[in-house]
């Protein structure tokens, strides 16, 4: 015998899960195991995000009681608490453009027909997914000179800079990936969108 096991919701969670891989492959189509695979991946990292956004502002909560109470410096906080920062946006992009929670302004949508709303959103699209492009690339680069330059910041505490250009870099690279994913469903769709 056993308890809390509520056959309902499992069954229903069971169902759910695949509605979902279900709308996965009308949407996705071919692509709909790599669309499953950065669905995984966005998840995982959503939840590193969470927790390094705890952290930072745990260390900014010492850091100010550390300063005012106890008057002890602190060199290192502000850079763990803006590395934590910079970890958890750049690479929770990819988990926010899979939602489509970015901001959007919905008046043309409405004024729209169906077939120009299709070809606004296929429009928009790429326009994104070519600035995210240049801006990874430009990622990857900062990441490669702070690697090879050995470079950090001019603090006494003085932490590589490759940790944030790395998480600033894979955060855009994923989000290009998402971006891709989300381009090629106009294309790959089995059922009308």
């Amino acid at each position: 015998m056993s308890q809390g096991v509520d056959v309902a919701r499992a069954t229903d969670a069971a169902a759910a899960a695949a509605r979902d891989a279900s709308d996965l492959a009308d949407s996705y189509g071919r692509a709909a195991p790599l669309a499953r695979a950065l669905r995984a991946l966005n998840a995982i990292i959503v939840s590193f995000g969470m927790v390094a956004l705890l952290l930072a502002s745990l260390v900014l909560t010492y850091s100010v009681f550390s300063r005012y109470l106890v008057k002890a410096a602190t060199d290192w906080q502000d850079e763990v608490a803006v590395f934590a920062i910079v970890g958890a946006v750049f690479l929770s992009g990819a988990w926010v453009q899979s939602q489509r929670g970015h901001v959007g302004i919905e008046a043309i949508a409405s004024v729209l027909s169906p077939r120009l709303n299709r070809a606004r959103k296929v429009l928009v699209d790429l326009m994104t997914l070519a600035f995210c492009a240049f801006f990874a690339w430009k990622s990857w680069t900062l990441f490669h000179e702070a690697w090879v330059d050995k470079m950090t910041t001019s603090s006494t505490f003085s932490p590589p800079l490759t940790i944030p250009y790395g998480l600033m870099a894979l955060g855009m690279t994923l989000l290009v990936a998402q971006l891709l994913l989300q381009t090629a469903a106009h294309f790959l769709a089995r059922s009308p969108r």
